[in-house]
Formats: C-alpha cells, structure tokens, sequence
C-alpha cells in the first residue's frame, strides 16, 4: 500500500497530451489555451476620453480661461475631431477620441454649461486627466494571454477584441465512466429491496462536464467473462477510462485482474487513506484508467483529489492549491490520511472548515450539506481548530 503523497506523483507522472483543437470563442469559456493571443494593435488604439464632458487645451487653463466656447462634439465611434480656436472646448463622450488639439477632459459634474458654453466651476483641474492614453495597457503585437491558462468570460472579452474568432484549445481525452455491480439498475426503473439505482456514474459525468469534458457511461455486470469482452470493447474507442466499484478485495470484484489481462499495466492498488483506500490506477501506451471504489464519497472524493489534477495537467493546466482554517477540534485516530468532509464559510476574511464527516463512505446524501474535503496528514490523531489544511472543493 502507497500514501497519497505517492499516489498524487504517480498519477501525475502519467499526465498525457491530449490534443489541441479549435473552437469557437463562444465555446471557450472554462477550456485550457493552447495558443498565445496577442494584441492586434494597441491598447487603447487611441488615446481615449473616459469622462462625459469637455476637452480642452490645459495651456488655455494655464492663461486664465474658465469659460469655454463648445465649437462642437465627439462622440463615441467618430473620426477623430480637431480643435481649431485653442481657448474654446469640445464637448466628448466616454469612449470617443480625444479631439486633436486637446490634452484635458473636464467632466460634466465640474462644469456649468449655458448658451454653448462651459464654465469650469473647480478650482483645481491636472493636465492629462480623465484620459486612457494609446498603448498604455499593451502594445501592438503584445502577448496578452499565454497557453496554459484556463479561459474565463474575461478572457473570451480580450480575444473577441483582437478579432480572434476562433481559438485552439485543449482537446479533451475521449472518456468512458464505467459503474459495476449486479445491485444497481438504471435511474428510471423502481428498485427492489436488494437494489439501488445508479448514482456514482452519473455525478463522475456532472463532473467532468463541470470541466468541460464529455463522457459516456456503460453499466457491466459482476461477471468476468462478460467483463471481459466489454472491456475489451471499451478499450478501443477509448483513452480515459473511469470505473466505480468492483476494485476491492471482494469475491466478486472483477475489476483489476480483468484490466491487467487487457493490457493496462498496474501502477498501484490501495492508497493509505480514508475514504478510498481500494483506489485502483493503471496505465498502458494509449490509455489511462483510474478504478475507484464503489462506495459514493470514495467516488466522490477521488475524483476530486487525483482525476482533476491529472486532467488538468494533461490538458496542459493546474488545478490552484487551496487551503482553510480549521474550525473545530477534530480526532482521527487511525493512521490514514483522512479526507474530511467540511462545510466553508468566509469569517472575518478568512475561510473556516466545519467538519461533517456524515455516516462513512456511504453516506451520498451527506454531499449535499458539504463543500469540499481537507485533508488530514496520517501521522497526527488530534487537529485542533486553526490549523490550516489542503481544500478541495467539489461547489464553485
């Protein structure tokens, strides 16, 4: 058996290209960037007025004129106006060009405007104010975002201003989630006393969706010839692969010998750790497969603490580190690595972690009441309350 620190490399030494393709920009928000996008010309192309109101020559103000004739206007979209007596004004809009032969903007709120003309009505104005100046955020052909980078509504913002229709993005693995177990039928049939329905599948899709990434799920049967041949099918259209259940030392859990005898080599079996501890995780030239237990918080939480990490850094990104402050006291005493179940919230700046360890493993419907997971180092028994921990949060 392995600790997580060593699971954790082990799965991340098996990180994989994954592909780049191109998608539109409407389709970019959350994916990986694979190409540098740059600036197509400055930023701001011209210098720009960020305040309603007039533009002058500061020289004029340096000479004593307070009131200012209005010889026309410049609004947002225009070509760029030209101030041709020096002691008069033009009036501007937020966004427009600064008209030629000006150097100040005087906002609305500092004015009196009468009869077409604008009478300054503060003492104080500075030369250059209330003006984006060109190139003064980024410069023709500077690079604005860099590969690597997860894409965000503001990042769709910067490319669509490029003119960057299109963009080259991470491609995602083709995926397969596979659930086992002769116990579980689909979600639209009524259960029998000794049967539940699927659920472990079905959250392993919402989240990878979460990520972007689309999978297709397969139920198989606790029965190794059958196992067998459907594995077999699964393995050639597919390269991530992603079990629930059947990975224990039971009498009926198929799962690791029938992946061994199609070809995925075994990287390990069993991390030191709770919930998770049957973890199974195997690799062969053309696919990655992590096997997790059955038990939904197990599911659950390997997900979060290995399969995101590794799609992420496949993709060519990373997943942040986070960690919280431990709100209460907490005893663990078996020497595993304890992933708790916490509930966050935001105190005095600070994010504090409620423990909410539920009813074990099994306990799904304790997921809904909860955040995330910290985790608990194997060799302390007791955590006391503001101590800082790893997060690993599972709601946005």
């Amino acid at each position: 058996m392995i600790n997580v620190t060593e699971a954790t490399a082990i799965i991340l030494s098996h990180s994989i290209e994954t592909g780049v393709e191109e998608i539109s920009i409407q389709e970019a928000s959350g994916r990986v960037l694979k190409e540098p996008i740059r600036a197509d010309r400055d930023f701001p192309p011209f210098d720009r007025v960020t305040m309603d109101g007039i533009a002058i020559a500061f020289q004029a103000w340096q000479k004593g004129v307070r009131t200012f004739k209005i010889e026309s206007i410049q609004a947002a979209g225009q070509q760029q106006k030209q101030l041709s007596d020096p002691s008069a004004c033009i009036e501007v809009m937020t966004g427009a060009m600064l008209p030629l032969g000006t150097d100040t903007v005087i906002p609305y709120e500092s004015l009196n405007i009468k009869e077409d003309k604008a009478n300054i009505t503060v003492e104080k104005i500075e030369p250059g104010e209330n003006i984006h100046r060109q190139g003064v955020d980024a410069r023709n052909a500077d690079e604005l975002l860099t590969p690597g980078i997860k894409i965000s509504p503001a990042e769709v913002a910067l490319m669509a201003s490029v003119g960057k229709k299109k963009v080259q993005v991470a491609a995602f693995p083709k995926t397969a989630i596979i659930s086992t177990g002769d116990e579980l039928i689909p979600v639209d049939l009524i259960p029998l006393p000794y049967q539940i329905r699927r659920s472990n599948s079905y959250a392993l899709q919402a989240a990878l969706t979460e990520l972007g990434c689309a999978a297709d799920q397969f139920h198989l049967p606790d029965q190794p010839d059958m196992l067998d041949v459907e594995v077999k099918k699964i393995l050639q259209h597919y390269s991530l692969i992603i079990f629930s259940g059947g990975v224990s030392k039971g009498k009926y859990d198929y799962i690791p010998q029938t992946l061994e005898q199609n070809g995925i080599q075994k990287r390990f079996h069993q991390v030191s750790q709770r919930p998770g501890k049957p973890i199974w995780f195997g690799t062969s030239a053309k696919h990655v497969v992590f096997a997790l237990p059955g038990n939904p918080v197990s599911t659950y939480m390997c997900f979060y603490r290995y399969i995101k990490p590794w799609l992420m850094k496949s993709l060519g990104s990373d997943v942040p580190v986070q960690q919280v402050v431990l709100a209460q006291n907490f005893t663990f005493k078996p020497s595993l690595t304890y992933f708790l179940q916490v509930k966050v919230k935001n105190e005095m700046s600070q994010l504090k972690a409620y423990p909410d360890a539920g009813g074990g493993s099994g306990d799904f419907a304790n997921l809904k009441d909860v955040d995330g997971f910290i985790e608990l180092p194997a060799e302390v028994t007791d955590f006391k309350a503001g101590q800082v921990f790893r997060y690993f949060p599972f709601r946005s």
